[in-house]
């Protein structure tokens, strides 16, 4: 078995005010993505893709009742996708998920004119964003 590299993130917890809502957005997104539940219990889901995890839980420590991007703490992640149509293709379908598109105005390029992706948001205030990474000497 290889190990993973030194540094290279092991895992993200994430509490989400409403479970069934971030099972819809996130748990759609992280299936679409490639991931699969490796944990489930009545408060959360935990998603393993390589040697990588993320959690999804709904701890009755939680002191707000939607996330904000905005203040200390995380503003979003972001996860590689195989090439800009996959990032159209996965817009148009995240819409059916609880998904919004931010920055529809500069889309897919509200992060530089060399780097297309797009950023969503759900419900309770979490961001993605989706990148494609393109070969060098393409827009």
């Amino acid at each position: 078995m290889n190990r993973p590299t030194h540094g290279a993130l092991h895992h993200v917890e994430i509490w989400v005010p409403d479970l069934d809502r971030a099972l819809a957005s996130l748990g759609w997104l992280l299936r679409t993505l490639g991931y699969t539940v490796s944990q489930s219990w009545e408060t959360g889901r935990s998603w393993r893709l390589g040697p990588t995890y993320l959690v999804l839980e709904r701890s009755p420590a939680l002191t707000a009742d939607r996330h904000d991007r905005r203040r200390p703490g995380l503003n979003h992640l972001a996860f590689h996708v195989e090439d800009a149509a996959t990032v159209e293709e996965l817009v148009t379908e995240a819409a059916r998920h609880g998904w919004s598109l931010m920055f529809p105005a500069t889309h897919p390029h509200a992060g530089g004119e060399h780097h297309y992706a797009a950023y969503l948001e759900d419900a309770d205030g979490f961001e993605v964003e989706l990148v494609a990474i393109t070969p060098p000497g393409q827009p």
